[in-house]
């Protein structure tokens, strides 16, 4: 089975609505095991929803892609560039792509544009109980350089490590 993976810059509503029913869908599959439906639901509405990444694009800075394999959308990526580093805000893949190297190959693309655009390194917040997540990060190259909590309002909060990839070879 051959598998044609590529990421696509986000540029139309109908990719946000897209990206956004996506991650309703993985956001529900993946963290509510580990943070609850209450706080799925709050936090999916704050920071997934068609509103809340329209209003990120374009007045945050974010940029979004799609990730594209065999012409389906398998998952997005969310990024937002800093001084000297790329924050990465969003890697989500959908459960039925999971396991056909997408994070690496995302990766693969995210470094390359930090090298294009002179940044250092890429830095990300992970879920302190997100085991899996955090298996996959490490086995990417990132390393456990702080953590966090962080008040998100309506009584959550966010309990993160904070990750950071050194860029080489720039």
């Amino acid at each position: 089975m051959s598998t044609n993976f590529h990421i696509r810059a986000i540029k139309t509503d109908s990719e946000i609505h897209a990206i956004a029913a996506l991650a309703e869908e993985i956001w529900n599959q993946h963290f509510t095991p580990i943070i609850g439906k209450s706080q799925v639901d709050y936090m999916v509405e704050k920071f997934q929803s068609y509103k809340a990444l329209k209003h990120q694009i374009q007045m945050e800075g974010y940029e979004y892609f799609e990730i594209l394999c065999d012409e389906e959308l398998a998952g997005y990526t969310g990024v937002r560039q800093e001084t000297e580093s790329l924050f990465l805000s969003k890697l989500y893949i959908h459960q039925s792509f999971r396991g056909k190297h997408l994070a690496t190959k995302t990766m693969n693309f995210l470094t390359a544009l930090c090298k294009e655009r002179g940044l250092k390194k890429i830095h990300l917040t992970c879920n302190k109980h997100n085991d899996n997540t955090l298996k996959v990060y490490d086995h990417l190259g990132f390393h456990i350089t702080d953590s966090q909590v962080a008040d998100i309002g309506n009584g959550f909060v966010m309990d993160d490590y904070i990750l950071t990839y050194e860029i080489t070879g720039r």
